[in-house]
């Protein structure tokens, strides 16, 4: 469920009424509103997670990768007046630079987003439209429930599908096409069935 404040306020004291978004939420603004988003279920912060801690090693660090990129997890990023939480954002360590307080104001190079029934819907009509109006160079949607993975390019303000790809596909995708991906690792080892 979205929640959507009454009253405008400024950017700043959105930014500080982000403070009070109870547990569970993720809080976003959106058109001078505080947006509150039921944070996912299990799969979709696992496979993020995994994603990103992989990405982190190889990319990041330099473990049996390139390095050179600044990878975190949920950052909260400013574009223009609004402000949105990716599930993970990734820069080029020369193009990174964070503020002390408040939210980033570099654009992500590379942003991933986890898809959950709650979040799909504006992952794709709203946060895809924003990325591309700012000039976020790639996103990658993966869905931990059907365990695919879709790579976009932006080009010329439009979003192109490079690949999509699905349960234990290894694969090379742009920007981190320096390292062979196993989507298996991903995903996780097959989950018992419920009680």
């Amino acid at each position: 469920m979205v929640h959507r404040a009454a009253k405008r306020r400024s950017f700043d004291e959105l930014w500080e009424a982000l403070l009070h978004v109870p547990e569970g939420k993720v809080g976003e603004i959106v058109d001078g509103e505080i947006v509150e988003v039921q944070r996912p279920d299990y799969p979709h912060i696992a496979a993020t997670s995994d994603l990103g801690g992989l990405l982190c090693a190889w990319f990041r660090f330099g473990i049996g990768g390139p390095g050179g990129w600044v990878i975190l997890d949920e950052p909260r990023i400013s574009f223009g007046d609004e402000l949105r939480v990716p599930d993970l954002a990734g820069w080029r360590r020369e193009r990174f630079s964070a503020p002390r307080t408040g939210p980033l104001a570099v654009i992500p190079d590379w942003i991933c987003e986890g898809l959950s029934p709650s979040t799909a819907r504006s992952d794709r009509t709203e946060k895809l439209p924003l990325y591309a109006r700012h000039g976020v160079r790639q996103v990658w949607l993966l869905d931990a429930l059907v365990q695919t993975l879709e790579v976009y390019r932006l080009d010329a303000g439009r979003w192109v599908l490079v690949g999509s790809y699905g349960g234990d596909a290894k694969v090379r995708a742009d920007p981190f096409d320096a390292v062979e991906l196993d989507l298996a690792l991903i995903w996780g080892p097959p989950q018992p069935p419920e009680p």
